[in-house]
């Protein structure tokens, strides 16, 4: 009897540890929101951490899934990569630099490596911050 007291407590601390690092923070978009998943925990396939997101922060939101899917975002990468990008105003612009050997050389404009912290949302929001435009479709 006393095992399973020990066993429910463990469980109830994996919980309140695994909710407190994937819960939405108070003023962070989807795509931020995200980004921090994909990074901390990769992609399962699913669109889980978006409908987390949508549960807990944007509930009105009863379309994102479709919307997402509709923008080639199936799944928490997919979102990233082929729905939303980095805004373009995050990214190195083209320049000029001098190589090695005094040469000039063309630095073609570069995408962020990191992404700022989010700009905010209000809460029921499911659209990006500032930080992300949609992404270009070829």
């Amino acid at each position: 009897m006393e095992t399973k007291d020990v066993g429910d407590e463990a469980e109830q601390i994996v919980r309140a540890l695994s909710d407190g690092l994937t819960t939405p923070h108070e003023v962070e978009c989807l795509v931020c929101y995200l980004n921090r998943m994909m990074t901390e925990f990769g992609c399962d396939g699913t669109l889980r951490f978006a409908l987390r997101f949508r549960d807990e922060r944007a509930p009105r939101a009863t379309g994102l899934e479709a919307r997402l899917e509709g923008m080639g975002g199936f799944c928490g990468c997919e979102v990233l990569f082929n729905a939303y990008a980095p805004a373009r105003h995050l990214w190195t612009p083209e320049h000029w630099s001098v190589d090695d050997d005094g040469e000039p050389v063309l630095i073609e404009e570069a995408e962020p490596e990191t992404i700022p912290a989010c700009a905010g949302v209000t809460r029921g929001s499911s659209q990006p911050c500032r930080n992300w435009d949609r992404a270009r479709r070829w």
